[in-house]
């Protein structure tokens, strides 16, 4: 199977082959309309991150933007944190041109000494079969209202088998590996993102920031969650219901 982190020269080669697919987008977008409002907690909302080596930055930093811009005058709604195996990861900026180097990030927990989240968000990273952090993540969801993958981290997900029999979608340039990987799971092809109710799942990259605003959505409605978009200046209706365009 072909590495699951992007390669920055080989997605901007790659993404003027793909397809339109409209029939399919059509059906998808009936078929998973966007699930009920989450009441959210007493107190702020916890977001875990998980990260590994090679993590994609917009992966994590997207939708962390977008939690942390969720706000209602000086209420700050989502508390945010970072987990991983170890203390400290680069991230995949060293797979770009020759001397680019990866951010270097010191995480805030590691697996065992991490709180239950309300949120969970697993992007595009290396470690699809570390043990330990499929653990977590299994052990994690029972509590948790959102486990959200973006991009590549669907891998992880459905590694843990908490997709199977569920829909989900991932990066476009990634379908075939993952139908081929997880029969369980039925793969929705050409969305931004699909939302099984606990379970959501985003395409890849910036579709990270719609999936983010739509659970910003289901927690607060949609009036919160287009006044965060308006001051991130996104102006993409994708968060809305999953559509690509």
């Amino acid at each position: 199977m072909k590495d699951l982190r992007i390669d920055r020269r080989s997605l901007i080669a790659g993404t003027a082959l793909v397809a339109s697919g409209l029939a399919a987008r059509a059906g998808a977008a009936a078929t998973h309309a966007a699930n009920g409002p989450i009441a959210p907690p007493t107190g702020k909302i916890r977001a875990a991150f998980v990260l590994d080596e090679g993590a994609t930055v917009i992966d994590f930093a997207g939708p962390w933007e977008t939690f942390q811009d969720a706000v209602t005058g000086d209420i700050q709604h989502f508390e945010l944190f970072t987990v991983a195996s170890r203390r400290t990861i680069q991230t995949t900026g060293n797979m770009g041109p020759a001397g680019m180097k990866g951010l270097t990030l010191t995480v805030d927990h590691v697996f065992p000494d991490a709180p239950q989240p309300s949120v969970i968000v697993i992007g595009a990273q290396s470690g699809r079969d570390n043990p330990l952090k499929l653990q977590w993540i299994r052990s994690m969801a029972a509590g948790a209202d959102v486990v959200m993958s973006v991009c590549t981290g669907a891998f992880i997900l459905a590694a843990t088998g908490l997709l199977n029999g569920l829909s989900a979608t991932t990066h476009h340039d990634f379908y075939d590996d993952f139908e081929e990987a997880f029969p369980k799971v039925k793969l929705i092809r050409d969305r931004r993102f699909v939302d099984n109710g606990k379970f959501i799942s985003a395409g890849g990259l910036t579709s990270g920031i719609d999936a983010a605003l739509h659970v910003v959505g289901r927690y607060f409605g949609s009036a919160k969650a287009q006044s965060t978009a308006t001051y991130m200046e996104h102006y993409s209706s994708g968060w809305r219901t999953g559509v690509r365009g």
